[in-house]
């Protein structure tokens, strides 16, 4: 059978949704899941849109040996240089080099003639051959350049050296059946079409990305799908990469097409990349929502205890989700909590962290009759048991809140070595818990996003807070998780505050750069 190269661009293209951004630590941390995951490329970052982004770059193609390490650069010297620069420490890398074909963006974006384009293209092409053999150009906004002039770029960088060749739906505006006819006749018309490999890398401004992805390989027969876990990206997204594979694994029979990617570790991704850019999972998410394999209906339920094929065309087991109740308890050691967190496939950076994280558990254990696996998941996406410079850090919370009388709370938090208390009012408990550790604070910070996930079901499950901070330009992202919804939503307010107070830099993706 063909092969599916997955090229994922979580990292750099995932990040441009406003509120993404990540530090080098973080970028890492994904980037060593996705090679776990068996991704074939991992378009790791922007080299030249900042010193941080080059220094992420750096770090990841120094670490990953399994997976190609790709940086995005346009279509200059500087840019390319920098991207090669930064790739310099794989033995496995790529250049992606792009510049815009379509009138439009030529016209008011660039304001180049197509002449112009087109040489740049081809030079930079030929400036970033010297570096690598693996080299990817992309026409930005190619869907809606002249296939004429289209057809007379591809040619020449194929010509240059480029041996992938990418067609962006930048702005999602494609359908399925036109875009797969689009690059078939692309393929059809460039005499050299066959020297390179064909990539597809979709927006979801229409919510098509998949579908367009998905036809691009079969009516257009490109053999590279461009991709982000969770679908994550700037606007609607783009083309989630759990819905592609598990589109080609469950239909092999129509796609005809093998994936090297480690199913298995799609779950423990998508709650990695979730967790650290802020961005929630929706319930009903295809392969990695919290109801993507559940059945309400008494005839679903009905069929599925029968035979499960009758209403489950995929397993849960085969994409990462975990059914079975742990049965550690509050005498459980610390051996059998990491079997189990193995057994997970949650990746665990130091002992550091699992220690912090068992303290986490016994604690839970003491506050919750049942615990699931779900809510050991979790313990690892509460960023206090991930080892960092805390600052501000909770130490106690209580609230009052009853019918006819305005909530209020007291919370003490450690700032350094000093511990302080703060009280306020507020509309809610959260409320109120909250303004009282800004009124001691003073950030002035924007609350820009505050959301609730339950991890479990039932009225002891784990409450999963995100915060969403912004002040001076920098965007913070804190997580917090306890099964008091107050308590958690205060750890999150907290961590959101150490990011925005921390000297590490995070990432500014340059948004209107890329394709």
């Amino acid at each position: 059978m063909d092969r599916l190269i997955i090229f994922d661009t979580t990292l750099r293209d995932g990040e441009q949704s406003p509120g993404a951004s990540m530090t080098r630590e973080e970028k890492l941390r994904i980037a060593k899941q996705l090679e776990r995951l068996r991704v074939d490329v991992i378009e790791a970052g922007f080299a030249a849109s900042s010193n941080g982004d080059f220094e992420a770059v750096r770090s990841i193609a120094n670490t990953i040996k399994h997976s190609t390490v790709c940086s995005l650069a346009r279509a200059n010297d500087r840019d390319i240089g920098r991207a090669a620069e930064a790739l310099a420490g794989s033995d496995n890398k790529r250049i992606h080099t792009f510049i815009a074909t379509s009138p439009l963006h030529m016209e008011k974006k660039l304001r180049m003639t197509p002449e112009q384009v087109f040489e740049q293209a081809r030079l930079a092409v030929r400036f970033a051959r010297q570096f690598t053999d693996n080299l990817e150009f992309s026409p930005e906004d190619g869907y809606r350049s002249e296939p004429d002039f289209l057809c007379r770029v591809l040619e020449a960088v194929i010509k240059e050296g480029a041996t992938t060749i990418n067609i962006p739906d930048t702005v999602g505006y494609a359908v399925p059946e036109l875009y797969g006819e689009f690059i078939r006749t692309l393929r059809e018309r460039i005499p050299n079409a066959d020297k390179a490999v064909w990539s597809v890398h979709c927006h979801n401004d229409l919510g098509m990305a998949v579908a367009n992805s998905l036809a691009g390989v079969k009516i257009g027969g490109a053999r590279q799908v461009e991709c982000t876990i969770n679908g994550l990206g700037e606007r609607a997204g783009n083309t989630s990469l759990e819905e592609v594979v598990m589109a080609v694994k469950t239909r092999r029979d129509y796609f005809g097409l093998e994936v090297g990617v480690d199913t298995q570790q799609i779950m423990p991704a998508s709650k990695l990349v979730s967790g650290i850019t802020g961005f929630v999972v929706q319930p009903n998410k295809a392969v990695v929502g919290a109801n993507a394999f559940a059945h309400a209906s008494g005839i679903h339920q009905d069929g599925v205890l029968k035979a499960r094929e009758t209403y489950e065309i995929m397993r849960a087991e085969d994409v990462g989700w975990h059914a079975n109740k742990i049965v550690l308890g509050k005498l459980s050691g610390r051996n059998a909590f990491k079997q189990r967190v193995q057994a997970l496939g949650i990746p665990v950076e130091s002992e550091a962290e699992m220690n912090a994280a068992f303290a986490k558990f016994k604690d839970l254990a003491d506050r919750k009759a049942e615990i699931f696996d779900e809510d050991i998941q979790a313990l690892f996406s509460d960023e206090s048991v991930t080892p960092h410079d805390e600052h501000f850090k909770l130490v106690s919370l209580s609230q009052r809140s009853e019918t006819g009388e305005r909530p209020h709370a007291k919370v003490v938090f450690s700032v350094g070595a000093k511990e302080i208390a703060a009280e306020s009012d507020g509309n809610g408990p959260v409320d109120a818990s909250l303004k009282a550790i800004e009124s001691e604070v003073a950030s002035g910070a924007e609350l820009l996003l505050y959301s609730v996930n339950a991890i479990t079901t039932g009225t002891e499950s784990q409450g999963e807070v995100t915060v969403r901070l912004a002040r001076a330009g920098r965007i913070a992202n804190g997580v917090g998780a306890d099964p008091d919804i107050v308590a958690a939503s205060a750890k999150a307010y907290l961590s959101a505050l150490n990011k925005l107070y921390s000297d590490v830099e995070r990432l500014n993706p340059q948004t209107s750069l890329a394709p």
